[in-house]
């Protein structure tokens, strides 16, 4: 908390190796964009059959 009056997030560059240090200033969050950036993606498909 900033002054104990804010919430602070901490972004960009958070990742395996970095998220200790960046959590142990003090942030209340920590973002963490390779959660949705860098995941494989996953072939689906959906086959909708009608009512006969």
């Amino acid at each position: 908390v900033v002054g104990k009056r804010f919430e602070t997030e901490a972004s960009g560059g958070v990742n395996i190796h970095t998220v200790r240090r960046i959590a142990m200033t003090g942030v209340d969050y920590v973002s963490v964009g390779a959660l949705t950036h860098s995941a494989t993606s996953l072939d689906l498909s959906l086959k909708v059959v009608g009512k006969e």
